[in-house]
């Protein structure tokens, strides 16, 4: 079975077994039940194909997938908008993701670090492809405890660092969404072997990683409020933000908001003047 074909069917069990045949709206069909959520049988009557085609899909037998049927599917499955799209990419045509242009190295947007150089007072970064670190500030390494040097992994340090569990109090709050995030953009670039490569890695070291993981949940941009527990600074709060390049939708920018007067807002100031490096920002290769 093709990779991306068996994604498509791993995603299509996981989205079946979360849902029951009450919360679908239909009367369950008579027979002992040897699954949590829908049958296959059942799923293949909301969704209007015959049981035989969705156990192709779910198989990885069916090469061709329309779009009729992956919306059928989404509505039968009560898919939200990003499941729905998730859904679209893993049945996208093989033959069309291997005609893709190679990849153009990274090069943070403008724009974006633009908002950066504004952005001093509060911590932030940009990341891009496999959570890549474009740029940050330097009230970010003060925050986070590390370097974050541009050009290094973000993940990396999230999942394989110590240091990032015991600096971010919720840690699980906000390290879930990211293998969330990773999984949707394996499933926009599946044939990115250094995006494959590094969830690999990252499922083989870490146990969190691998429970996430096989959770199949997918996630794009979250606001999540991240708390911080600063050796010096104490407990401080962020609510983390996201901004989109418009025309490169694969580079965000990352922004660590604060409460106005706040006690985190009141000791910012006092990090700043620690003398943490200025912007970073990755070089040309």
């Amino acid at each position: 079975m093709p990779a991306d074909r068996a994604a498509l069917g791993a995603f299509l069990r996981s989205r079946r077994d979360r849902l029951t045949p009450a919360r679908a709206g239909i009367t369950a069909f008579p027979g002992p039940r040897r699954v949590p959520g829908l049958r296959k049988e059942e799923l293949a009557v909301l969704a209007g194909l015959s049981p035989d085609h969705y156990s192709r899909l779910e198989q990885g037998r069916q090469s061709t997938v329309s779009e009729d049927v992956v919306h059928a599917l989404a509505r039968a499955l009560q898919l939200d908008d990003l499941e729905r799209a998730h859904l679209l990419d893993l049945a996208a045509p093989t033959s069309r993701r291997r005609r893709s242009a190679p990849e153009a190295p990274q090069r943070a947007d403008p724009g974006l670090l633009r908002l950066l150089d504004t952005l001093a007072h509060v911590p932030a970064l940009l990341l891009g492809r496999r959570s890549e670190v474009l740029a940050r500030n330097g009230l970010l390494s003060a925050v986070l405890g590390t370097p974050m040097e541009p050009g290094s992994s973000f993940a990396r340090w999230l999942f394989l660092d110590p240091g990032a569990r015991v600096r971010i109090v919720n840690w699980a709050d906000f390290a879930a969404p990211a293998v969330g995030a990773l999984r949707y953009e394996l499933g926009r670039r599946p044939d990115d072997r250094r995006l494959v490569a590094l969830v690999e890695e990252l499922r083989a070291q870490d146990p969190d990683v691998a429970r996430w993981w096989a959770d199949q949940g997918v996630t794009f941009r979250t606001s999540v409020t991240k708390h911080v527990d600063h050796p010096e600074a104490g407990a401080l709060t962020f609510g983390i933000e996201s901004v989109v390049a418009p025309l490169d939708p694969d580079q965000r920018l990352v922004v660590y908001t604060v409460e106005a007067d706040s006690p985190t807002a009141r000791v910012l100031p006092l990090l700043a003047s620690w003398g943490a490096p200025e912007t970073a920002v990755a070089r040309e290769r």
